[in-house]
């Protein structure tokens, strides 16, 4: 199995390199890591502070492994904190996070860049956030007795650490110092293969959305645009979720407003939004304070209000559940808005929860999304019932990033 993943690694370098020419997130990989280690060794040279060290695949990683880094920074301020990506989705989007000293790209998995890596940095601590589960990083910081932690791990029965040949990878995780599952039955999976450095902590997103909730921006020309009616909140939408919305607007806007925002801000999403919404549609950047108000949808056409205009929600519809996965739906859960979303929800403890709930509701097509909603809207008490057990819910989950930073106290004394 290792000479599969050396030869998986290759395959992977080489096809960045041929699709950068010609796709703009291989560009922004290869050009990320260009002169990386001569980048590396330039900002942290001057450095003579213990530093520890943070690694997330992408953007939703970022969000859990957040609370643990901010709860770092409060409690070991001495320290420096360097934080990785893997993919620009993650990086581009935060690499002016204030909460970090360093933001890289990480360099591919090998056994030469992971020495060099850790011979520059240094880190007395590692915290791989998720999914993250690099051999020969994981092999190196063993081999230096550096503490390394994975936090919200969640496993599923179908991943390769549980199949008869996936012996390689179970020594993988036995590579951790300690792995904080989000979920009892991640932990049992871990269990069933003899993996004993592991224990439920939760899933640090909880943490992460109610410190979001307590400290949310107005937004004046979203106020405006809602003009006191309830607001139907559509978040990280893909076109097939767009299709799948339109006889919904169409039957109830605008004695409810919509506030659409897309998974993908570049242009070409933005206009093809548009030109499914019609007549009745405006982009956030296109309108202002006095206009937003005779508008019927508004479609945001920035990165980063997510968060804060889920709190002018009545209603909420989450995307991406029509395609590879779900995004987030704590975000919006926070605020105890009814949820809907598409079919693909089942990787996400979290949604699976609020299903059982009964305050999500997963939908084939427009027309269980029809009848959803309608049951939710007309059904007296039920929103504000949907509410109660929602809030109650995130709160009950929350408290994982304490859990952990409980541990990291002991580890760094």
């Amino acid at each position: 199995m290792k000479l599969l993943y050396d030869i998986g690694l290759k395959a992977y370098r080489t096809a960045i390199a041929l699709a950068a020419p010609f796709n703009q997130k291989a560009k922004l990989m290869r050009q990320g890591r260009e002169r990386q280690f001569e980048k590396l060794q330039e900002a942290l040279q001057p450095n003579q502070a213990p530093l520890v060290w943070f690694h997330c695949a992408s953007l939703g990683e970022f969000e859990q492994g957040r609370p643990v880094m901010e709860a770092f920074r409060e409690a070991f301020p001495k320290y420096k904190i360097l934080l990785t990506f893997f993919s620009p989705s993650g990086y581009d989007v935060r690499k002016n996070y204030a909460g970090a000293d360093y933001i890289f790209y990480l360099p591919l998995d090998s056994a030469s860049n992971a020495k060099r890596f850790l011979d520059i940095t240094k880190p007395e601590l590692a915290v791989f956030v998720k999914y993250e589960f690099w051999h020969y990083y994981l092999q190196e910081l063993q081999r230096r007795s550096i503490p390394v932690l994975s936090v919200s791990a969640i496993f599923r029965q179908e991943q390769v650490f549980f199949k008869p040949y996936g012996d390689f990878y179970r020594d993988i995780l036995r590579r951790f110092t300690h792995i904080y599952t989000q979920n009892k039955s991640s932990l049992e999976l871990l269990q069933g293969i003899n993996i004993g450095n592991a224990s439920i902590a939760g899933d640090t997103r909880f943490d992460r959305v109610l410190q979001t909730a307590a400290s949310i921006k107005t937004i004046p020309l979203v106020e405006s645009f809602t003009a006191g009616k309830e607001v139907f909140m559509v978040g990280s939408s893909w076109p097939v979720d767009i299709e799948v919305l339109l006889p919904l607007i169409r039957k109830y806007s605008p004695s409810i407003k919509f506030i659409i925002a897309p998974h993908e801000v570049n242009e070409a999403s933005i206009n093809a939004v548009m030109q499914s919404l019609g007549e009745g549609a405006v982009r956030f950047s296109k309108t202002t304070e006095a206009d937003a108000a005779k508008y019927k949808v508004l479609v945001i056409d920035n990165i980063g209000m997510l968060s804060s205009l889920y709190s002018y929600g009545t209603y909420a519809y989450i995307g991406g559940a029509f395609g590879k996965g779900l995004h987030n739906t704590l975000e919006a859960a926070v605020f105890g808005l009814p949820l809907f979303f598409g079919p693909t929800y089942g990787k996400f403890q979290e949604a699976k929860d609020l299903v059982a709930l009964g305050c999500a509701f997963p939908v084939q097509n427009a027309e269980e999304l029809l009848q959803a909603f309608g049951r939710v809207h007309t059904t007296p008490g039920l929103r504000q019932s949907i509410t109660n057990k929602e809030k109650e819910y995130v709160q009950e989950q929350a408290g994982a990033t304490a859990k952990i930073m409980a541990d990291v106290q002991q580890l760094l004394k």
